[in-house]
């Protein structure tokens, strides 16, 4: 027993360590920006996963290059679909001791560490503006690009004032495609020995032209509040404004070693395909899909060329739309294309989709760059269709051998054979189906004229006893509006023109029977519930034939006047 115990107690043992590790908590760690200069700060945030009572990371190794400026920590909790999920999220303020390319090392935190981090930090600005108020800087990357290709362009304004409003321009010149990148960012710096905030603001310029490009300042207008003048509380402030120095591009033509294909100057370039390989089943008539990936760094979507397939020997493409789509990561623009190409084989044997290549010019190396996409050879086989019908050789009989022959040699005389018996079989068919048609219509004529003008025809009792129990069955269920629907019918079968049971209790001079059906039609229509009795009443009112007749009504009784008054 104890042998046992201990087995059990190992089996509990190793399923709890399978649950934690299933759900082990999962950490990673991020920059606010990659790229900084020397006096300003940094924000380091690391996110915890799966498990919110860990405890913070220790920092100390971080201390040997950055100054620590402080630590705040949040927490959230999401259930989605019955699934509950949490996350903590320290922010750690960093201030980098000196330029360089620095390194966040990796971080231990609840049994796991974070990637390693590196931040380019560059040498201070001039102070040259150091101690006024508010000052604009700009970055801009190139400042000779090629024509068409993106220029990283940053807007940082400097402020150690309050604002009550303010607004930054953006740039704008003549032949010059602006986009804004990501979002703005915030964060404090030292210049000339004083503390400033900053705001800062990335774009993508395109120029559209080569030739000497002109960018005005940029500028900022605002107020300012004093936090010395209590009066300023009450009002905008003083007004406020700075502007950055003008900025010159040299934007150079295309180059004569790009060749004549699309221009497409990109920090990268990637064409890609799936949905087809070399081990994809191909059959007549089934089509295959390829999908077609081109993504540019430093382009937009619509630089860009249409994505095409060429003629395929042995197939028919059928393409599907585009889908493109822009997006950025803070510091690049990325344009993307995707199409879907429908390749359908029309022959069994070898088919060969070619190579692809698309030219682009690697501006991160000044050089061209070819993108490539390597041929692609399928086997096709016969259709389903064609492999089933031929699946039986036909044999060529009187020499003495049996060979394989065509189905076109052999079976062709078979099938004119038998589309000729089918023809027979159709006319044949037609002949009898208008004999049918013509014996149909002479009877139908023939009963008519043997009725006099005037008469009923003959009704079979077993109709009308048929009628009459179908209504004494509704009458059991208590199936108050199938009861009515049965009894019009039998009182139509008696030769009674009755659409309604109103109309028919006005044509029937039993007073037993025409109270009966009167308390079927209130149980159908009417607001208070029938009496418990109604099911024997209706039931006796049915045990007999109707009795026609006109009945003596006080039409002053009448609570309603008739919905289909009688001529008197």
């Amino acid at each position: 027993m104890k042998r046992s115990a201990g087995k059990w107690s190992v089996v509990v043992a190793l399923a709890w360590f399978v649950c934690a590790v299933a759900q082990a908590a999962e950490v990673r760690a991020w920059l606010d920006r990659n790229n900084m200069q020397l006096g300003e700060s940094v924000t380091l945030n690391v996110e915890v996963s799966g498990d919110t009572h860990v405890a913070q990371p220790e920092l100390n190794g971080l201390r040997q290059d950055f100054e620590l400026l402080g630590t705040q920590s949040s927490t959230s909790v999401n259930m989605i679909n019955g699934q509950t999920t949490s996350k903590v999220l320290w922010a750690i303020g960093l201030q980098p001791k000196h330029a360089g390319t620095l390194v966040i090392p990796a971080l231990d935190i609840a049994g796991q560490q974070t990637k390693p981090l590196d931040l380019a930090v560059q040498p201070a600005s001039p102070a040259g503006k150091s101690g006024d108020d508010v000052f604009i800087e700009i970055v801009a990357d190139p400042r000779s690009p090629y024509v068409q290709q993106q220029i990283r362009f940053t807007v940082k304004m400097y402020f150690a004032l309050n604002f009550s409003d303010g607004a930054l321009d953006d740039p704008l010149a003549d032949g010059l495609v602006v986009r804004r990148l990501g979002q703005d960012a915030y964060y404090a710096a030292d210049v000339g020995g004083r503390r400033y905030r900053v705001w800062e603001r990335r774009y993508a310029l395109v120029p559209e032209k080569s030739g000497t490009l002109s960018l005005p300042p940029i500028a900022f207008r605002g107020h300012a509040i004093d936090p010395g003048d209590v009066n300023s509380f009450f009002s905008r402030g003083r007004a406020v404004s700075a502007r950055s120095e003008a900025i010159t591009f040299d934007v150079q033509p295309r180059p004569a070693a790009s060749g004549t294909d699309a221009w497409l100057p990109a920090h990268a370039l990637a064409l890609t395909a799936d949905g087809a390989d070399a081990q994809t089943s191909a059959h007549v008539g089934e089509p295959l899909t390829l999908t077609l990936h081109l993504k540019g760094q430093g382009l937009g979507f619509e630089q860009l060329p249409e994505l095409k397939l060429p003629k395929i020997d042995g197939a028919d493409i059928y393409p599907d739309k585009a889908v493109t789509q822009n997006h950025d990561d803070g510091e690049w623009l990325y344009g993307e294309r995707e199409r879907k190409f429908a390749i359908v084989p029309n022959r069994p044997g070898t088919l060969t989709i070619p190579a692809l290549n698309m030219g682009w010019w690697d501006t991160a190396h000044d050089r061209a760059e070819t993108a490539e996409l390597a041929s692609l050879t399928l086997d096709v086989l016969p259709s389903a269709v064609s492999v089933s019908r031929s699946a039986a050789p036909a044999v060529e009989v009187g020499t003495g051998t049996a060979s394989p022959k065509s189905a076109s040699s052999v079976v062709s005389p078979d099938a004119a054979s038998e589309a000729a018996m089918w023809r027979t079989f159709a006319f044949v068919a037609i002949l009898l189906w208008v004999a049918t048609l013509a014996a149909w219509t002479g009877w139908l004529l023939k009963q008519r004229t043997r009725s006099p003008v005037g008469q009923q025809p003959d009704r079979p009792e077993t109709s009308t006893r048929a009628m009459r129990a179908a209504c004494r069955a509704a009458i059991q269920a208590h199936d108050w509006p199938a009861a009515s629907r049965s009894l019009l019918a039998w009182a139509r079968s008696c030769g009674v023109p009755a659409r309604t049971l109103g109309g028919l209790v006005a044509q029937i001079s039993d007073p037993q029977q025409a109270a009966a059906f009167s308390a079927l039609d209130r149980a159908c229509y009417g607001v208070q519930p029938p009496s418990p009795d109604l099911a024997q009443q209706v039931d006796a009112a049915l045990s007999k034939e109707l009795a026609l007749g006109t009945r003596n009504v006080d039409r002053r009784e009448a609570v309603l006047p008739d919905l289909y008054p009688v001529n008197r």
